[in-house]
């Protein structure tokens, strides 16, 4: 009788070890990276017009291919006097960069959609979209050069990703109309009469 209670409780506690494991496993899972690190937050918050929100987006996606390619980082000059700073570089594995370029590719969608759907007409997010589909392209040029150099299947996932939501940005950026011609600021000359 004693060897069967004493089982029981093995069991129970077992049970009960096992349910620990499951949730620690799962809840570490949930935690997952930030896309961008905190100075890039807080140069997303301050730029509130559309295209420089996705000028920001598009650099940090910059800085991480650059990392990753080991070649220079993009010039993080300020624009204004108040500008926050670029802060830090973004650390991690190739795989987490790669998953970072990802989220911040989904982020840019997301504020194009936002402003899109707030006011359709407004030229901001034309602007925008051509400038992240141009950029976009450039990174599906990069991906397509790392495939050949890796067997890393988190690596190759993080790739699809990446890949994934610059087909989107091109496909949408595809249905836009002709770019409009660049705006002169000079004052144009009158023709001398004669």
């Amino acid at each position: 009788m004693r060897s069967f209670i004493a089982l029981n409780r093995f069991r129970i506690f077992q049970a009960g070890l096992i349910a620990v494991i499951c949730f620690s496993a799962t809840h570490a899972y949930a935690q997952k990276r930030d896309n961008l690190t905190d100075a890039e937050t807080d140069l997303i918050r301050f730029h509130q017009e559309l295209d420089k929100r996705i000028e920001v987006f598009i650099k940090a996606a910059d800085r991480r291919f650059a990392i990753i390619n080991g070649a220079a980082q993009p010039s993080t000059r300020k624009l204004m006097k108040d500008e926050p700073d670029w802060g830090d570089l973004p650390k991690g594995t190739h795989a987490s960069l790669l998953n970072d370029i990802a989220g911040i590719l989904d982020e840019a969608i997301t504020n194009i959609d936002d402003v899109s759907r707030r006011d359709e007409r407004s030229p901001l997010v034309s602007r925008a979209l051509r400038k992240l589909t141009t950029a976009t392209n450039g990174y599906l040029n990069q991906i397509a050069a790392m495939r050949s150099k890796t067997n890393n299947p988190d690596e190759i996932a993080a790739m699809e990703r990446v890949a994934d939501n610059a087909n989107q940005i091109i496909e949408a950026g595809g249905k836009l109309g002709p770019a409009p011609p660049p705006e002169d600021n000079k004052k144009k000359k009158k023709p001398l009469s004669q």
